[in-house]
């Protein structure tokens, strides 16, 4: 009889191309054909093909050789990418009760435990009551009204923290998203320095776009290796979940705890979490969703917004033109005697126009997160069984030129109508995804965004660094996580006046 100890990597690999067979074997004849794609090969189908650095480029050449859908087979496992607009409308979003679930993820979602999360959560009962969680509290524009002093003050505060030392940037933008996030999550006040919430959430997010990278993770290949024994030879992977595990349910109940705390001492500020929890007595079942709903604000917030605001910075380091024409909007609007707040925002077409690019043009979630269907489908003559994944190629759609013209080109006039030619289309119809499934956050994000360029760009001065006479330029290469950010880069911050400096150095305070 053959122990676990005698079983090898090997073995379970021919385990899982047996599976695979059997299932071709008896698998019944489709309906229709599957959308065009790259050939596969015997067993493996197209594993090989499956792009691991910047994947929306492979993704998009295969748009341009295949059409709008196309379609690839790992191991028995259908994958369907979209590579226009319209298709991810026709089918995530007309089509949403057939297109709203989640892949199960057998590393990031059941062994690393963010299945409990929003952005993971199976589609149902419990996703329908975390969005119903979230439109209660940040759902509309005029909801989040109520939290503009917030993100103001933060940026304000992040002014300071930037002046104070430019050269730390990436991780000032980083402490400010997790500061309002928190701040409105929670209802917490960070620390100036080292907040273990935030560093919790740093953690923790950094696992989960490490986690759920398609195919980074043999266990999501093979999910039956979920079962095999942490010291069994390979199973390192086992070990990294325990720890990610843990760092998850961490930052899920630490803050969770201190609002229940401060509810109970009767000193709880409005926050998301002290909105649901106050004057109701819950079941375990509404205690789970109101910590996990809180929980994936606090995750959805910290990390994005980051990526997006360190982008600004990247584009006014790289297009000086571009940034002196903002400021002159800015100057001419609100002037130089105060800091822009959210009530200018309607007076600031261009600064509204250069936050669309930015998103537009540096992609945060390049491909978002997976889709998968529920039940059979037949889309455009074309056969997509139950159960395959969906990605949407959200850099495409943003760098189509049938929909940008000349979308290399940085260029935040292309959204502001003028001489009969209309603006192009809003970036934020598809950067923050589709149907059932979109970032019920992204009003808040939005917000954060906005005021955190308008503010910076009214008091800095933002270029690149001489170094031994010598101009630097940033290089433009994102990340390839599911939440994509600019590589560091060096550029010099400096106020632009003394009536700048002062402007920073007022006191920012609650």
């Amino acid at each position: 009889m053959l122990t676990l100890t005698n079983v090898t990597w090997l073995d379970l690999c021919l385990a899982g191309a047996g599976v695979y067979l059997v299932k071709q074997v008896f698998s019944k004849k489709n309906p229709a054909p599957y959308p065009p794609g790259p050939p596969g090969r015997p067993l493996v189908g197209n594993l090989l093909d499956m792009p691991q650095v910047r994947p929306w480029l492979t993704l998009a050449q295969w748009g341009k050789t295949y059409g709008d859908l196309s379609h690839v087979e790992v191991l028995g496992q259908h994958i369907i990418v979209l590579n226009s607009v319209k298709a991810a409308m026709e089918m995530l979003d007309k089509k949403s009760s057939l297109y709203s679930d989640r892949p199960i993820l057998p590393m990031g979602g059941e062994l690393c435990g963010w299945k409990n999360s929003l952005a993971l959560l199976p589609y149902g009962d419990r996703l329908r009551e975390y969005r119903k969680n979230f439109h209660r509290v940040i759902g509309t524009r005029a909801a989040i009204d109520i939290y503009h002093p917030i993100e103001e003050i933060e940026t304000h505060r992040f002014l300071k923290r930037v002046l104070a030392k430019p050269d730390q940037l990436q991780a000032h933008v980083r402490h400010t998203a997790g500061a309002i996030i928190l701040r409105i999550s929670h209802g917490y006040e960070v620390n100036e320095t080292n907040d273990p919430f935030v560093d919790l959430a740093d953690r923790a997010v950094d696992q989960f776009s490490q986690c759920v990278v398609p195919g980074a993770f043999m266990v999501d290949i093979m999910p039956f290796l979920a079962k095999v024994p942490q010291w069994f030879p390979g199973a390192g992977f086992k070990r990294t979940a325990r720890e990610w595990h843990e760092t998850l349910e961490e930052m899920v109940t630490a803050p969770y705890n201190f609002v229940k705390d401060q509810i109970a001492a009767g000193i709880a500020p409005k926050s998301f979490t002290s909105n649901l929890l106050e004057g109701r007595t819950l079941s375990a079942e509404e205690d789970h969703n109101v910590k996990w709903s809180a929980a994936s604000l606090y995750a959805g917030g910290a990390d994005t917004t980051v990526s997006a605001i360190y982008s600004i910075f990247l584009a006014m380091t790289l297009f000086p033109d571009v940034q002196k024409t903002a400021q002159a909007e800015i100057d001419a609007v609100v002037g130089t005697d105060r800091l822009p707040s959210f009530a200018d925002r309607h007076s600031l077409p261009y600064t509204e126009a250069l936050v669309k690019e930015v998103l537009r043009w540096n992609v945060v979630g390049p491909t978002g997160i997976a889709h998968r269907l529920i039940e059979d489908d037949i889309h455009d003559g074309y056969y997509i069984p139950k159960g395959s994944l969906i990605i949407p190629n959200i850099w495409y759609m943003l760098n189509d030129p049938q929909t940008y013209a000349d979308p290399s080109e940085f260029n935040p006039e292309r959204f502001l109508a003028k001489d009969g030619k209309e603006a192009e289309t809003d970036p934020r119809t598809v950067v923050f995804g589709f149907g059932r499934r979109i970032c019920p956050g992204l009003h808040l994000a939005d917000a954060s965004v906005w005021i955190s360029t308008a503010m910076s760009l009214a008091v800095f001065n933002i270029s690149k660094v001489v170094e031994n006479g010598v101009e630097i330029t940033p290089e433009v290469d994102p990340s390839s996580g599911t939440i994509s950010h600019p590589k560091p880069f060096k550029c010099s911050i400096k106020p632009r006046s003394a009536k700048a400096l002062e402007l920073i150095q007022q006191d920012a305070n609650y």
